[in-house]
C-alpha cells in the first residue's frame, strides 16, 4: 500500500470542468495526479493518463481456470473414479457437464477478479479518509502531490486559481 503523502487539492463543481483542467495538468507535465469524483467522468482516464486496466487478462486466465477445473474434476470422477452406468449414458458425456463446467468458469472469474481488484487496490483500507467533505458528494477535485515532478505550492494554487477552482486546500495526508 502507497505510503500518504500531502500536496494540493483543487475542488470544482462540474465534472466538464475538472476534465478540461485534467488535461492541461497533464500537459503541465505533472504525472502522479488524481482526481476524485463522485461518479465516474467519461474520458478522465484519457486525460490523466491512465494505462487499460490488466483486469480483464486476469478474469480470463480465471475463467480458463474455471473452466479446465469443471472439466477435468468432472471426467477425473465419472470416467475413472466412479464410472457408474446411468440409463446407457456413457462414462464421457459432454453435454451432461457443461452445467457444473459454466459455473464454475464463472465462479472462478468472478471471485478471482474481486480478489484480485481488492489486493491490487490496497483495499480495504479504513484509514484513508476523503480529503473534502463534499468530494463524494457534489464536487471534484484534483490531487497533486508534493511528490510530483515540478511541485511548487504557489505555482500550482496560481494554476488552479486560473482554472477557476472553488476551493484550493493544502492537504497533509492523503
Amino acid at each position: 500500500m502507497a505510503k500518504p503523502v500531502g500536496g494540493l487539492l483543487g475542488v470544482w463543481s462540474s465534472e466538464d470542468k475538472l476534465l478540461e483542467v485534467a488535461k492541461k495538468v497533464k500537459a503541465e507535465g505533472f504525472q502522479k495526479f488524481d482526481t476524485i469524483t463522485p461518479f465516474p467522468v467519461h474520458g478522465m482516464d484519457e486525460a490523466i493518463g491512465l494505462k487499460r486496466s490488466k483486469i480483464p487478462i486476469v478474469t480470463f486466465f480465471a475463467c480458463i481456470m474455471g473452466t479446465l477445473t469443471g472439466f477435468g474434476f468432472q471426467t477425473y470422477v465419472f470416467v475413472y473414479d466412479w464410472p457408474m452406468n446411468i440409463g446407457g449414458k456413457p462414462h464421457f458425456s459432454l453435454p451432461a457437464f457443461v452445467p457444473i463446467i459454466f459455473e464454475l468458469t464463472v465462479l472462478f472469474g468472478a471471485l478471482i477478479t474481486v480478489g484480485t481488484m481488492f489486493a491490487w487496490n490496497g483495499l480495504p483500507n479504513f484509514t484513508r479518509v476523503s480529503p473534502h467533505a463534499r468530494l463524494s458528494d457534489d464536487k471534484f477535485g484534483l490531487f497533486i502531490p508534493e511528490n510530483d515532478h515540478g511541485y511548487d505550492v504557489t505555482k500550482i494554487d496560481q494554476l488552479f486559481q486560473s482554472l477557476g477552482a472553488e476551493e484550493v486546500v493544502r492537504v497533509a495526508e492523503f
